[in-house]
């Protein structure tokens, strides 16, 4: 029975890590043409689609969920948003993205971190093995969603990566950096390999801890608006 409960406080608190909420889909937006895809990062606040849409003067279509993982999982998957976004209107220009983040920590949160993401510090800052293969799995799936898109004709991607996550009081996620910095590495990759135009935006030399929220994972507002700012630049020219 205490194994029992160990197990469900460990899934509601990841519940509340991963984030739960966030915003509603928007299917019908003033520029219906772009649509945003992803996790908790985009969805938990909406903070960096108000910003967006602040900053270009017009609404574009929502799908992010938050504890969405890249294909698969409880919650509705970015595979699966993006065939919503193609159902409820196919004419999509640009996609602005992010995924692959729950798929690492869902695990690390509420199955007593199976692939061994987490580097402690007698494994000597090296990556596990098992990992990378989850992580390399993970670049085949991205590749395959860009692959798709661009054989459906969207013009342009903008993929967000992710930044470090940092200390909570009851996990150590700063554990995760390595396998942050390996994941980013493969979803540029992923950008650069893959048919569609993409283009991968780096957050790590930008977010620092006060950016976070006190769950080790979120951006804050001021985060929020920081990763607002690095994907402008690169949406402003294709509107």
């Amino acid at each position: 029975m205490n194994n029992y409960y160990k197990i469900l406080c460990s899934l509601l608190l990841s519940a509340s890590l991963v984030g739960c909420g966030g915003g509603s889909t928007v299917a019908d937006a003033d520029n219906d043409q772009v649509i945003t895809l992803g996790d908790s990062i985009f969805d938990l606040s909406n903070e960096i689609q108000q910003n967006l849409e602040a900053y270009a003067g017009q609404t574009f279509r929502k799908y992010t969920k938050s504890g969405a993982e890249l294909n698969g999982g409880l919650i509705q998957s970015v595979y699966s948003q993006y065939a919503e976004a193609k159902s409820d209107n196919a004419n999509i220009e640009i996609v602005v993205m992010d995924g692959a983040g729950n798929d690492i920590l869902i695990p690390v949160l509420t199955l007593f971190d199976p692939y061994n993401c987490k580097v402690d510090w007698w494994e000597f800052g090296k990556l596990s093995s098992s990992c990378k293969n989850l992580i390399n799995d993970l670049y085949v799936e991205a590749v395959t969603l860009l692959n798709r898109m661009d054989a459906d004709g969207v013009d342009n991607v903008i993929f967000l990566g992710y930044y470090h996550t940092k200390d909570m009081l009851v996990n150590n996620l700063s554990a995760l950096k390595q396998a942050v910095d390996y994941g980013d590495s493969k979803l540029a990759q992923a950008c650069s390999y893959s048919t569609a135009n993409c283009q991968f935006i780096d957050p790590r030399g930008v977010i620092n801890n006060s950016d976070i929220k006190s769950d080790g994972i979120h951006p804050t507002t001021s985060g929020s608006r920081k990763l607002a700012d690095l994907i402008w630049p690169k949406l402003q020219p294709l509107l």
